[in-house]
């Protein structure tokens, strides 16, 4: 490569100061470890620097090649579409600065590392009474609009459980696809184990995770016989942040290999056929930049969803912006996808 070499760090983006600032504090820890790069990261939607002020500093400070990576677990639509067509166009606007994308985080053993370290000090906290053998742990993934996004958190949680040496593992998502969390512990509390440990398969914190434990503490009270668990998030793990600085790596080294066998973009996936050849575009322009602490500009309507992604499926999403996801193919599946709303116990 030729030139002044800069790393993106791309992030979705969240109404919640908490997540925004652990997403900044990932962004440090990768700077950390890619020393010899200027190091810029930007958001989505709904948080400020967006990804475009992020590649303007780049681009003031000279760098001509931008290895750009999603600050995300799995690819999904944000990873395949929103983020890809937000850099097209900057590079189309600025043929000077050439843009080369990463792939996501996906299913590493740098991230089985994290995860197990964040289940071993919840079960170190909760004590030794309870034998694993006699432990069901619940890996809840963030949940999309794309079933290889979705398998991936089962594989995860298959990958935890096996290595972990529990009784028995179950997997629940927090929205657009099913089973969502409260039915999914409901589930599992009828499987006979005595303790549930609740593992949010997520980065950073937000409302959705706060929900989680929410509904676990909700489905727990219903089920006294039961300990329930609750594990924390990745966050910025050590190995974490190895992870991203290898994606980056991996771009340099021309290794850069998402998968796209199981993409429901590029093949005809099982109730997602249509939905092959779809045209990549951004689907977040409204909310670009808007900020957290009530910083949203008048567009003359309200966003009052916390970005459940239920376009089109007449569920939970206040909003018409003149766009639309394509519909989920179960949209009314009983136990799913309405994202999780806040519920008394």
């Amino acid at each position: 490569m030729m030139g002044k070499i800069g790393v993106m760090v791309c992030g979705h983006g969240s109404r919640d100061e908490g997540a925004v600032r652990e997403f900044e504090a990932v962004s440090r820890g990768i700077r950390a470890r890619l020393p010899q790069y200027d190091v810029e990261s930007g958001f989505l939607e709904f948080a400020t620097p967006i990804i475009r002020n992020g590649l303007d500093k780049l681009r003031e400070r000279g760098v001509t090649q931008c290895l750009a990576i999603p600050g995300m677990l799995f690819a999904a639509g944000h990873a395949k579409n929103d983020i890809p067509s937000v850099l097209n166009t900057y590079q189309a606007q600025n043929p000077e600065m050439a843009i080369d994308y990463g792939r996501e985080l996906g299913i590493d053993t740098k991230l089985l590392k994290a995860a197990s370290d964040r289940i071993e000090e919840a079960l170190a906290a909760a004590g030794d009474d309870v034998p694993r053998h006699e432990t069901l742990l619940m890996v809840v993934g963030r949940g999309a609009s794309d079933p290889d996004a979705n398998s991936n958190v089962a594989k995860v949680m298959r990958m935890l459980w096996e290595g972990l040496g529990f009784g028995w593992g179950e997997t629940c998502y927090s929205g657009v696809t099913f089973p969502l969390v409260e039915p999914g512990l409901e589930h599992a509390a009828r499987l006979g184990y005595r303790r549930i440990v609740v593992f949010p398969y997520f980065l950073f914190t937000g409302i959705l995770v706060r929900r989680i434990y929410d509904y676990a503490d909700q489905v727990a009270a219903r089920h006294p016989e039961i300990e329930f668990v609750k594990a924390s998030y990745l966050n910025d793990h050590p190995a974490v942040l190895d992870a991203f600085a290898e994606r980056v790596q991996e771009i340099i080294d021309g290794e850069n290999l998402m998968n796209c066998k199981l993409c429901k973009y590029r093949e005809q996936v099982l109730g997602f056929e249509a939905e092959v050849g779809l045209a990549q575009e951004s689907h977040h322009h409204h909310v670009e930049g808007i900020g957290t602490g009530g910083t949203e500009p008048d567009h003359g309507h309200s966003h009052d969803h916390d970005h459940s992604h239920d376009h089109g499926h007449g569920h939970d999403h206040s909003h018409d912006h003149g766009h639309h996801h394509h519909p989920y193919p179960h949209a009314d599946h009983p136990l799913g996808p309405v994202s999780m709303k806040k519920k008394s116990a």
